[in-house]
């Protein structure tokens, strides 16, 4: 791994376990085992470098996601294997628990790949909720869907256990089942 790529891992590391405000320049750079020119060769700051480092969590979110929706099976099928595939769930959604960083949403550069990446998401869901005509209102569901998804995570780490994370992935699940 070349010097960028380990700044921008470096980066999305700290800024899942600390945040942007928790994480300094000369934190990335000891973790990169890159020094501070070397990071000014290959961004212009610590925000150009978050910025890449947001958006490859986003690439990387959207297609885990678009491997279980796109793959066999119904539209509820696919969502249940998108929702119970395996996760950090003690460690939050890497990029849900950037929309709790205040320096995050007031960077318009750095809050744009966390709303375009739920946006995606909402609107992917929506469209395989629409393949199984159960009734139900696709873009509704589909936010509901996220909003529990997020939760669960919320919920698990509050209480510093996955069951209620599982209990929120099963509720919705089983709401599915129900129309």
């Amino acid at each position: 791994m070349d010097t960028r790529e380990r700044l921008i891992e470096s980066t999305r590391t700290l800024l899942w376990e600390r945040g942007y405000v928790g994480t300094s320049p000369k934190t990335i750079q000891q973790l990169a085992g890159a020094g501070q020119g070397s990071m000014y060769h290959h961004f212009s700051g610590k925000e150009e470098l978050a910025r890449a480092a947001i958006d490859r969590t986003a690439e990387e979110l959207r297609a885990a996601a678009e491997a279980q929706l796109s793959g066999p099976g119904t539209g509820r099928e696919r969502i249940a294997a998108y929702l119970r595939r395996e996760r950090d769930v003690l460690r939050g959604c890497p990029v849900g628990r950037l929309t709790q960083d205040p320096d995050v949403m007031a960077a318009p550069a750095l809050r744009a790949p966390v709303e375009e990446t739920f946006s995606w998401l909402r609107t992917r869901l929506a469209e395989v909720v629409a393949e199984d005509d159960g009734g139900l209102d696709p873009a509704a569901t589909a936010a509901a869907i996220v909003a529990t998804l997020q939760g669960g995570y919320v919920l698990a780490r509050a209480a510093d256990r996955t069951e209620p994370f599982e209990q929120a992935i099963e509720g919705i699940l089983a709401l599915l089942k129900t129309r």
